[in-house]
């Protein structure tokens, strides 16, 4: 059986990037997939110290990070997995401080320092990854983030095999935007979006899941 796990690096649990998972993760049950949710802010980790451990001639800790603290299990559990999918809202142009921080963790010591070799992951996996933001897309392509999302998408390539991605503008940023400071925004506009266009990309979510469910 395919065992995806989804990577969830938004604060929020109901909210864009979890509904968006949450439908991956159903594409992928839809083809008989077993799947699991990891959510990045009940834990308590850090990003890479530079310790250069998973790189250390005959080191024990080589290819694999040394840091141990709750993100641990959760980087072994993706080491048996066949299909990987993250999503991260945008938070001052980029991906979240915990998706991060995450990311440096994973990817980090399968890098190898060896012309021969470009990753020191031993299989294929799929990955997918879901961008939410509340930007809409000329502002998107004003600030070049595509660039740094087909770049996130060239690496997760390079060490685990086929990756995909796809993102998510306009989204709605609040239940209530009276509450907020946030004029920029038409609140009627969002909820229409909302409404409207969100349903879409959810099936998209839906899709991306049953392909990675599939295995590659």
């Amino acid at each position: 059986m395919t065992k995806v796990i989804a990577i969830n690096g938004s604060p929020r649990k109901t909210w864009n990037t979890a509904q968006l998972l949450e439908y991956a993760l159903k594409g992928a049950e839809s083809v008989g997939a077993e799947t699991d949710i990891v959510h990045l802010y009940d834990l308590a980790y850090k990003g890479c110290t530079s310790c250069f451990s998973c790189k250390l001639v005959g080191g024990k800790s080589y290819g694999k990070c040394a840091l141990k603290d709750e993100l641990t299990p959760i980087l072994e559990k993706i080491l048996s997995a066949d299909a990987l999918i993250l999503g991260s809202p945008i938070y001052v142009g980029t991906a979240t401080g915990e998706m991060r921080a995450f990311l440096e963790r994973l990817l980090y010591p399968f890098i190898v320092y060896d012309p021969e070799r470009s990753s020191l992951f031993t299989k294929k996996m799929a990955t997918g990854f879901i961008y939410t933001m509340g930007a809409d897309e000329s502002r998107v392509k004003e600030m070049g983030y595509e660039a740094q999302f087909r770049l996130t998408a060239t690496i997760l390539e390079r060490i685990f095999g086929p990756s995909e991605w796809f993102m998510v503008t306009d989204t709605l940023q609040f239940d209530d935007y009276t509450k907020y400071v946030s004029s920029a925004f038409d609140p009627e506009e969002r909820a229409r979006q909302h409404r409207n266009v969100f349903p879409k990309e959810c099936k998209k979510a839906f899709d991306m899941g049953k392909r990675l469910g599939n295995g590659l």
